[in-house]
Parts: C-alpha cells; sequence; structure tokens
C-alpha cells in the first residue's frame, strides 16, 4: 500500500504534522498505519495540541482503506484467473472431497461456519493434517483460541488407512514439521502476520506454503466491530484484502472458520455481517447431530453449486 506522503496531494488533512506523528510511532505507509491499534494511536492523538486534526487525519486514513479494500479486476484480469491452472487439495475425508469435488480449492477463500461444536476445528485440523502427510507442502495455522491440537493431528495421520501403523509413526514428526502453528489473539497481530506472509512470499520464502488456516478469523474481527466508528470496518476489509491477495497471487488454499449469533426472529446466522459475507468465495455451514457424532456440510455460497446442497459425514 502507498506510503502517506503520497496521499496529501488528494487529501490535504494527511499534511507533514500528521506524518510527523506517525513517524514518531513508526508508521510511514498505510500498511504499518493499519498493525498499529488505532485505539491507542487515537489516544497518543489526544496528548496533542492538535488533537482534533490528527484524529480527524486518523478517520480520513481509515475511510481511505475502506474505499480501497477490495481488489477489483478488469474482465481480462478474471480470465486469466479462472484459466490459471489451481490444484484441489483433499480434505481428509472422502464423502467431503467427493461433495466439493475434489476437497478445498487454491486460489480460494472458503469459509466454515456454524455453531460450537459443530467440527469446524475437526475439518481444518484434518485438512493440514492430509496436505501435509500426503507432501504437497506445508500448512500455515493461525490459532486464535488455543484449538489447534497435535495429540488430533497424530490421531488423523494414525488412524489413515492407506498407512501402517510403522509407516504413520515415521511420518508423524514431518507431518507436524511441515504444520506451522501461530498463536493470533488480535486483529492489529493477524493483519502483522498476513502482512509478513506476503513479504515472505514476494521473495520467495517458504515458496512450499499450500494452506492458510485461521481459526477463528470471527473471533478477531468481532472485539473492533460496532459504535460509530468506521476503524473497526476498515480493519476487517483489510484483513479481506489481505486474504484476498494471499489467495489470488500465490495461489494458496485459505480456509477460515467463523461462528454464529443471533439475527432477526432469533434465527442464528453467520457472524461479521454484511460487509464480511462477500470476502469469502465459498462459504460452508457445518452442523452436528445431538444424539449421534454425525455432521453435515451444506452450501450457503459456491461459485459453480446450489444453496442448500448438503452432505453428511463423520470424523472419527
Amino acid at each position: 500500500m502507498a506510503p502517506l506522503k503520497s496521499l496529501e496531494s488528494e487529501y490535504p488533512i494527511i499534511d507533514s504534522d500528521f506524518r510527523q506523528f506517525c513517524a514518531s510511532h513508526a508508521i510511514f505507509s498505510v500498511e504499518d498505519f493499519l498493525v498499529h491499534d488505532i485505539y491507542v494511536l487515537m489516544a497518543l492523538a489526544e496528548e496533542h495540541d492538535t488533537s482534533d486534526r490528527l484524529k480527524q487525519a486518523i478517520t480520513q486514513v481509515l475511510s481511505i482503506i475502506d474505499a480501497q479494500h477490495q481488489p477489483w479486476l478488469d474482465g481480462l484480469q478474471l480470465l486469466g484467473y479462472s484459466q490459471k491452472s489451481k490444484s484441489i487439495l483433499s480434505t481428509g475425508c472422502e464423502r467431503i472431497d467427493a461433495f466439493l469435488r475434489g476437497g478445498f480449492q487454491e486460489g480460494i477463500l472458503t469459509e466454515l461456519v456454524g455453531p460450537s461444536s459443530s467440527g469446524k476445528t475437526q475439518v481444518c485440523l484434518l485438512a493440514a493434517s492430509n496436505v501435509t502427510k500426503s507432501g504437497l507442502g506445508r500448512v500455515l495455522f493461525l490459532d486464535t483460541g488455543n484449538s489447534f491440537s497435535p495429540t488430533r493431528v497424530a490421531q488423523f495421520v494414525s488412524s489413515s488407512s492407506e498407512l501402517a501403523d510403522t509407516e504413520s509413526s515415521k511420518i508423524l514428526p514431518q507431518v507436524l514439521d511441515n504444520i506451522e502453528c501461530r498463536s493470533v489473539f488480535d486483529i492489529f497481530t493477524l493483519l502483522d502476520v498476513l502482512h509478513q506472509l506476503l513479504q515472505n512470499l514476494r521473495y520467495q520464502v517458504g515458496q512450499n506454503l499450500r494452506m492458510l488456516i485461521i481459526d477463528s478469523v470471527s473471533s478477531l474481527i468481532t472485539p473492533v466491530l460496532g459504535g460509530a466508528g468506521t476503524h473497526g470496518h476498515a480493519l476487517m476489509a483489510s484483513a479481506g484484502f489481505m486474504l484476498k491477495k494471499l489467495a489470488y497471487e500465490y495461489n494458496l488454499s485459505v480456509l477460515m472458520t467463523n461462528h454464529m449469533v443471533a439475527g432477526d426472529g432469533g434465527m442464528i446466522k453467520p457472524a461479521l455481517g454484511e460487509s464480511w459475507k462477500s470476502i469469502p468465495h465459498i462459504r460452508l455451514l457445518l452442523s452436528r447431530g445431538v444424539l449421534n457424532n454425525i455432521c453435515s456440510m451444506s452450501i450457503l455460497r459456491h461459485p459453480s453449486m446450489a444453496i442448500g446442497e448438503r452432505v453428511e459425514f463423520a470424523i472419527l
């Protein structure tokens, strides 16, 4: 994203005084701005004689981010994108693979939504273990709530039908070594991690990365939403932009989870509202039976499948 200085001609409020204030906190570009806690920045602005003008400039930068968050493509770019060779990564569950016509697509953002204990994290762990077990590449798992379980990954590897017990015990260290788990507990850390990942991939560091998992994205974004300001939605939009950029430019399969909230009339719906709804290319609803261990997956959004299509599966 642009250096702050380049914005002054169009937005005079982003002047040398504001840039000097930002520079004192190591902020020189829009990306630097995004990875800082906006609440802290506002509080620091309050300490200055020109606090009102500084806060107006902060709000202006957030508005710029909000207006430019979507990676717009023209028709020719879209054609090239659709023709680009893309792999499909098996989920590790035959019934899900058959339902999704192979598994999770590279270059695509897939979101798993559902209530607690519906199987979202289990699908993520199964997919991560299957990608690395098959030798396809590495997985980056961003854990927002201590959900990552090496023990569960080991169970998935040991229960693999194509591996004997001795083989699974030999391959397990390789599987775990190729899943990088990072704890991320707020939106600012997420943006920092995504920015660093973009830099690494741009300079060909970690080129064997095939899948990025965020469990869960809603727990990071929900705390900054609400209120009269736009900064929360701007941060959400920026996270969505960076995730799409990673998927599109580096052909990653991005898998995210999202929880459910109460909607109109008591009906539950995915969290993060209408603004986030357009971010994932594919949105899958998960649920689990009350009396058994059978889960179901149904289509909420998909470029080539009908809404409401459904499959049942079990993850042991």
